[in-house]
């Protein structure tokens, strides 16, 4: 026994050691600088937002994208993920904070707040020891779906007062009827821009490389500053002082202790989603307790230095891998663009308006909803369409993890049988070429079929949201293949986490030039995935209900 935790642990560190990401550094210089200073760019105005929204204050979003940054980045599992504030874990922290404040005030425990956020990366730090990160790939799709559109919406909401000039603490109604005119002339051009210059920037290559979140915030001030309007600005509250050590208290473990366990859960949550996209684009896989890791680092620096708690941004990870990024120093180049700019810029921030940032929040949290399920909303079997209802409203009247976690619940009660037959069962799931398949074709077909590079995929059992990730274990994408047959014979049943997740494999493999086609559809698994639209978005080509179309259409398509 002893042995075997020690074996375990050593695994563990292995795991995490930052040499992983260290000894990659030098490999791609010049393409990870440009990348990591153009991303800082577009970081900068949303990391003041985030702060603003944490109500932590702007510096603190800022600090918190450095510490992402630089410390994420040395230690994280995903190459080229870039770490900071993010719109979920802002809104955690600020509906934190409000049962967090100074006695006799309405000013928030800034002590508490580093203090959690600490804790929360020391969480971060076990849980990536115990390596239980994983688990993640068995979040129902529905859950995920339902938290992200109540994460918009919270975000949308949070800031319409802010939008409208007028007071946090008064409703939508009252900011209806007593608007601040003043505002709207920062709000409203700066939503305008950040809409529009997706069009904009297309008549010219020059405007493409003017990030839209800088060119708002750089806008919106200016007029702010012409018309020398009588509104609220970013106030910094630093008595001179930019950087200054937050000590955190463990005296208040019991009041912290859960707020953190929730900001770590929604790390977990929000990194590896980010780290999944990730994962797409590149066509490599992160490792997720190096990723965990990686976090609970950034977020033990956060709390330290005054930062607001950090996740991997799928945003600004995208954007780095559009950039050119290919190893962490990008995100490390990121994070140092940031500290300079604070530290030699850092008076210019109390010149913007509040008005601007909350333009900014009120896109991200339009982005930030997920309009894959909206669509077929209505079309959604009633179990999935509940728990995404009850998801979306938990996470915006109630608690954001309490959310997942109700969700997560119905889910296993409903799909109680399957999820015994994932434990239970021995899966005969079977990858390999086409002729050593049970497929059965004439001698002529045979003849020519043998020509072509063909692996044959066939799940057995459940495809949902607890199964997926075992298949995923038998299928080896360097096999050397150029097309891929999913056979579903042997399906039972699938849900709406495994339709998506089928669908996502199939959009990531035939990027990779590999044609895919799915074959041998039930009628009840067709009628499931009809209603998703999953013919429509892998092409109508790839989705043969007949073994002879099938083999037809392959020989003719190569």
């Amino acid at each position: 026994m002893n042995t075997a935790f020690i074996n375990f642990i050593k695994s563990s560190l292995k795991e995490i050691n930052p040499w992983h990401n260290i000894r990659t550094l030098h490999t791609n210089i010049w393409g990870d600088i440009i990348a990591g200073i153009t991303v800082a760019i577009i970081a900068l105005p949303l990391a003041l937002a985030f702060g603003e929204m944490s109500k932590l204050g702007a510096l603190a979003g800022v600090w918190g994208a450095i510490a992402g940054g630089i410390v994420g980045g040395l230690f994280g599992g995903c190459m080229v993920g870039v770490s900071g504030p993010t719109g979920p874990k802002a809104a955690q922290i600020g509906a934190f904070m409000g049962a967090f404040v100074l006695a006799g005030t309405n000013d928030p425990d800034l002590v508490a707040a580093f203090s959690i956020i600490f804790l929360s990366g020391v969480i971060l730090v076990i849980i990536s020891l115990l390596k239980i990160s994983q688990f993640i790939h068995y979040i129902p799709y529905s859950v995920v779906a339902g938290f992200m559109c109540g994460i918009g919406v919270l975000v949308i909401t949070t800031q319409l007062n802010a939008f409208m000039g007028v007071e946090e603490d008064k409703s939508f109604l009252y900011a209806l009827q007593n608007f601040n005119i003043n505002a709207l002339y920062v709000s409203i051009p700066s939503l305008l821009i950040l809409f529009l210059w997706s069009y904009v920037k297309n008549f010219n290559q020059i405007f493409s490389k003017v990030p839209a979140p800088l060119l708002a915030l750089s806008v919106g001030s200016f007029i702010a500053y012409i018309m020398n309007l009588d509104i609220t600005y970013i106030i910094v509250d630093t008595d001179g002082d930019i950087l200054d050590y937050k000590e955190p208290d463990l005296t208040r473990l019991k009041e912290f202790i859960g707020p953190a366990f929730a900001l770590a859960g929604l790390a977990i949550l929000d990194s590896l989603l980010s780290c999944v996209v990730a994962d797409n684009m590149t066509r490599k896989r992160h490792s997720s307790d190096r990723e965990t890791f990686g976090q609970g680092m950034a977020n033990i620096a956060a709390g330290l230095v005054g930062g607001v708690t950090t996740a991997t941004a799928t945003m600004r990870t995208v954007a780095n891998i559009k950039f050119g990024a290919k190893t962490p120093l990008a995100s490390i180049v990121h994070g140092y663009t940031l500290l300079v700019i604070l530290l030699g810029l850092g008076f210019l921030v109390e010149s913007i308006p509040t008005a601007c940032l909350a333009a900014i929040l009120f896109k991200v949290g339009i982005e930030i909803m997920d309009y894959r399920i909206l669509p077929v909303l209505r079309k959604l079997p009633f179990i999935d369409l509940l728990v995404f209802s009850i998801v979306l409203f938990v996470t915006v009247y109630a608690d954001l993890m309490i959310a997942v976690f109700i969700g997560v619940v119905l889910i296993i009660v409903k799909s109680f049988k399957e999820i015994m037959l994932t434990f239970q069962a021995k899966y005969t799931h079977k990858f390999n070429d086409l002729l050593s398949s049970d497929f059965s074709f004439s001698d002529s077909k045979k003849q020519k079929l043998s020509k072509i590079p063909i692996s044959v995929l066939k799940p057995d059992g459940p495809l949902f949201f607890g199964s997926f990730e075992i298949l995923m274990k038998k299928y080896d994408s360097d096999s050397g293949h150029k097309v891929l047959i999913i056979d579903l014979k042997d399906v039972t049943k699938v849900d709406l986490s495994g339709a998506y997740a089928m669908e996502d494999f199939i959009h990531n493999e035939e990027s990779k030039d590999i044609k895919v086609y799915v074959v041998n559809i039930n009628s009840k698994i067709d009628k499931m995935l009809d209603r998703l639209d999953f013919t429509k978005n892998i092409g109508s080509n790839c989705y043969q209900k007949s073994t002879s179309s099938l083999f037809d259409t392959i020989l003719k398509e190569t």
